[in-house]
């Protein structure tokens, strides 16, 4: 059993940063890949951004390669994301994900889920 919690969120101006930060309880964090993805009102939850279990390997979504960072601490039990360059589009309740296995990007592959953070993006 893996719990997930977001913290981090907020308003923040067009052009602005946010740090994203994922605290997952359990001694197995690094067993796992963990994703975030997001979903904006009336919007189906969209990928964000995948890392590997040792961190290694990252991936992103197009409309978000480039401006966002992936990144985890296993000593920590952390995975983090760094927004940059935020845009109104950005606006979303933020979810971090762990999953064992299974397809990167896609949300059934993910077992265990945080209760997410607002990010909102003015302009």
């Amino acid at each position: 059993q893996v719990q997930l919690v977001e913290s981090g969120g907020g308003l923040v101006q067009a052009g602005g940063s946010l740090r994203l930060s994922c605290a997952a309880s359990g001694r197995t964090f690094s067993s796992y890949f963990m994703g975030w993805f997001r979903q904006a009102p009336g919007k189906e939850r969209k990928f964000v951004a995948d890392i590997s279990r040792g961190g290694t390997n990252t991936y992103y979504a197009d409309s978000v390669e480039g401006r966002f960072t992936i990144s985890r601490d296993n000593a920590k039990n952390t995975v983090y994301l760094q927004m940059n360059t935020l845009k109104p589009e950005d606006t979303a309740v933020y979810y971090c994900a762990a999953r064992y296995s299974g397809s990167r990007g896609y949300a059934p592959s993910y077992d265990y889920w945080g209760q997410g953070t607002q990010v909102t993006v003015s302009s």
